[in-house]
């Protein structure tokens, strides 16, 4: 484990990479080009808030809430754990149960996404693992800060998204999706992660590192 090497857990955005299907895709256009005589280059950006890498605010499914200009920062930064799910259909309470997640914890859970690397594909992927509703009010029963899941949404594909949103970020715990953990093992990391500051936006895209910590010469 190399514990100075900072690890981007954050998807390049670029044309025809994976998006939620009824959100529009991202697209990138040069408008002034220096290979064509201009002085400088300049792109014009057209994407979702929810695309790529991204956090979700509280407004996102529940009306008169904070957007991602006013969510509370110090929920993305700081010791953070990584958890490996077994399970390779969805996100239960019984397994998160095992792993003694406490109070304040943010908390990423690495899948079958990460290892079967679907957020690499160009087309969506419906059948990927998501969180159960259960499992969304157990983690709001331990009170935990933040937490990232390796796809495009914590909840299912026309399934139960909107419920588990609503547990989740009803209760104050911040939602971070489309995380790379491929390149990630479980264990306690620092993570720092910045959605961009949009005015009662919904969600934004956010570059998201961590750091695989070493308390006392050991991993803990």
């Amino acid at each position: 484990m190399n514990y100075d090497k900072w690890i981007d857990i954050s998807l390049v955005l670029k044309s025809d990479m994976v998006h939620w299907p009824t959100d529009p895709p991202f697209t990138t256009e040069r408008v002034r080009d220096m290979d064509k005589g201009d002085t400088g280059n300049l792109s014009k950006i057209i994407m979702g808030t929810h695309s790529g890498t991204h956090v979700d605010a509280p407004v996102h499914f529940i009306k008169g809430a904070k957007g991602v200009d006013r969510i509370a920062i110090d929920s993305l930064i700081g010791p953070t754990r990584i958890i490996e799910i077994a399970d390779a259909d969805t996100i239960k309470e019984k397994e998160l149960a095992t792993h003694e997640i406490k109070k304040g914890e943010r908390i990423l859970l690495r899948t079958r996404n990460s290892i079967n690397k679907i957020l690499y594909k160009n087309t969506f992927t419906e059948d990927f693992v998501y969180m159960e509703t259960g499992a969304a009010k157990f983690l709001v029963s331990r009170g935990i800060k933040t937490i990232g899941v390796d796809y495009l949404s914590v909840g299912g594909y026309k399934k139960n998204g909107p419920d588990v949103h609503r547990t989740l970020l009803g209760a104050g715990i911040l939602i971070i999706e489309g995380l790379d953990l491929t390149e990630t093992i479980p264990g306690l990391y620092d993570m720092i992660c910045l959605p961009i500051k949009v005015l009662d936006s919904d969600g934004a895209p956010a570059r998201v590192i961590v750091k695989a910590r070493r308390v006392f010469g050991k991993d803990k």
